[in-house]
């Protein structure tokens, strides 16, 4: 026989004979992962560890879940910093045998040693060895949140495939929150550090309530209601931000199983309404086609599934673009839009706009940006040094024509890249790293042969960054005092000769700017022995009148 069970907020049961499930599978599933990370705003290495729960995530959507408690002395505030401790935080961690931070704690399963909680490093391992394992109960979880209250209601099913080892289990409910701005050593962001599946609440108490019968074809139905607070210990809570996470414990300490979810949303006061929030910060530009990303809001009790741009910069012909995809109520999605040509200006306005809704008071914002002054040399390299998650990793070079001359990536975890590569175009180049993860990787740094950095990044830069700069190109002249200049052979051996470049400074360059020829006032035809010079490339520059040239060649033996 099949049972059916109903816990209320009073923590009772009704037992029933037939049901109709609809949100678990009644189907055998492996065990779902719950990593509890145990975290505070002034720990240096949590960052690190933030890093790889979210990685194990990201790896595993569906499969596993985030629960950041901030918990013991690392998570004190100090002065007007806010206060991310929750009830519930210090028995959590006591009974994980917590001694260390960052630590975490995979399904509370205690894989060696004394205590669940373990070092960052072993997380991975640990999620990997549980989603192996058969599971006994399935969970599913669905939430709803009533914006003119802010009555949130949680709906969770649980169905036993199997008999569990205790005769009775705990069904547990977390509130967490995303997107809180705040303090983190070693973040990197200073008071800006993104937290995210900050453990604000338990609804069901410290361990959760009780589930009485925990036998095979055993059903668990049960919706609980609370009213969310305008505040966690004075930090605000933004009810776009809410995330639920559900899960079973047989006792205080061994997790079985679990799922989450993002709530979904009712009665806000329009119908249709599209909140435009921002611009993503933007950096210095140097010409090139510019499309800003625009941050977009629903505040709308109806789903958008397409939306119509209006753009410009500096109030130049605007451009349209229409983006099609799905916005729920109260949800919030970053936009690319394509990029259009513009004049760039020392100070550059870029003005996004939406069509007509319910409310147009917020369809429009506008952002700007600077002209950068950052020229470099033709010959650039880029030291890329890939985090645990080098899959993540990619970067292109752009040239003034917009095309993409130079990419790279994904790569694999923890490697050093290090690569040479020449300008051929002169005027405006961007160059752009990005993070599949959105929590950037390892150090990156792109220099000139004039050891000019151009950027450079201990890896904190999130989903991605970009800076843009200006080449001379090798042909840096339209002059035609070298118009029948010829350089050759290319790969040289040990003799390279200069042709028609009469009465003309030559220098020779490594890849790290430095001069290691030179000769000046070279004759008609000029040879330049450069056996000296190991197997590699060069960058030859020619001056004369104050016109340069400069072009590359290699030595091949």
């Amino acid at each position: 026989m099949i049972k059916k069970l109903f816990l209320s907020l009073a923590f009772t049961f009704i037992a029933f004979s037939v049901f109709s499930q609809t949100i678990v599978s009644t189907s055998p599933e492996n065990k779902k992962v719950v990593l509890e990370e145990y975290t505070g705003i002034h720990c240096t290495w949590c960052p690190s560890g933030h890093e790889i729960a979210q990685a194990l995530q990201d790896s595993n959507p569906n499969d596993v879940y985030l629960i950041n408690i901030h918990v013991g002395g690392y998570a004190v505030p100090s002065g007007n910093e806010p206060d991310f401790r929750t009830p519930f935080g210090t028995a959590i961690a006591n009974e994980a045998g917590v001694s260390f931070y960052p630590a975490g704690s995979v399904n509370r399963h205690v894989f060696s040693g004394g205590s669940s909680a373990m070092s960052r490093t072993d997380w991975g391992n640990a999620t990997n060895a549980t989603l192996e394992e058969s599971s006994n109960v399935n969970v599913g979880v669905e939430a709803q949140i009533d914006i003119s209250t802010g009555e949130l209601s949680v709906h969770v099913e649980a169905f036993y495939t199997g008999d569990s080892q205790e005769s009775t289990n705990l069904l547990n409910i977390a509130i967490l929150q995303n997107n809180t701005l705040g303090p983190q050593t070693g973040g990197g962001s200073g008071n800006n550090y993104n937290h995210m599946h900050r453990l604000v609440h338990m609804v069901t108490g410290q361990w959760g309530v009780e589930i009485s019968n925990t036998t095979s074809g055993t059903f668990v139905d049960e919706t609980f209601n609370y009213t969310i607070p305008a505040d966690y210990n004075g930090v605000p809570v933004k009810l776009e931000d809410i995330e639920i996470v559900a899960f079973v414990t047989e006792d205080h300490q061994e997790l079985i199983s679990g799922s989450g979810c993002y709530p979904s949303y009712i009665n806000l006061p329009l119908d249709n309404d599209v909140n435009v929030q921002n611009i993503e910060d933007i950096n210095d530009q140097c010409g090139l086609d510019f499309g800003p990303r625009v941050t977009v809001q629903n505040n709308g009790n109806n789903p958008i599934t397409s939306l119509d741009f209006e753009y410009s910069v500096n109030s130049g012909t605007p451009a349209n673009y229409t983006w099609n995809g799905n916005i729920e109520s109260y949800q919030v999605e970053t936009i690319q839009l394509p990029g259009i040509p513009y004049t760039i200006q020392s100070s550059n306005t870029v003005n996004v706009s939406v069509a007509n809704d319910d409310d147009n008071s917020n369809n429009e914002t506008t952002s700007t940006f600077g002209e950068t002054d950052t020229s470099s040399t033709t010959s650039l390299t880029l030291i890329f040094n890939t985090d645990d998650y080098g899959s993540d990793s990619t970067w292109t070079l752009i040239d003034p024509s917009g095309t993409v001359i130079y990419s790279g990536g994904p790569y694999d975890d923890n490697t050093s890249i290090n690569e040479d590569f020449i300008l051929q175009e002169a005027g405006c180049h961007e160059f752009r790293v990005l993070d599949a993860g959105e929590n950037g990787s390892g150090s990156i740094v792109l220099y000139d042969s004039d050891s000019t950095v151009l950027y450079s990044s201990p890896g904190d830069y999130g989903s991605g960054f970009g800076v843009s700069f200006i080449s001379d190109g090798i042909l840096g002249t339209s002059d035609n005092v070298f118009s029948n200049l010829v350089i050759y052979p290319n790969p040289a051996t040990s003799i390279l000769n200069i042709d028609n470049a009469e009465n003309s400074t030559i220098e020779v360059y490594d890849l790290l700017g430095r001069v290691i020829l030179s000769r000046t006032n070279i004759s008609l035809k000029e040879q330049l022995n450069v056996s000296s010079l190991n197997s590699g490339t060069y960058l030859i520059r020619i001056t004369n009148d104050n016109k340069v040239i400069t072009d590359k060649f290699i030595i091949n033996r």
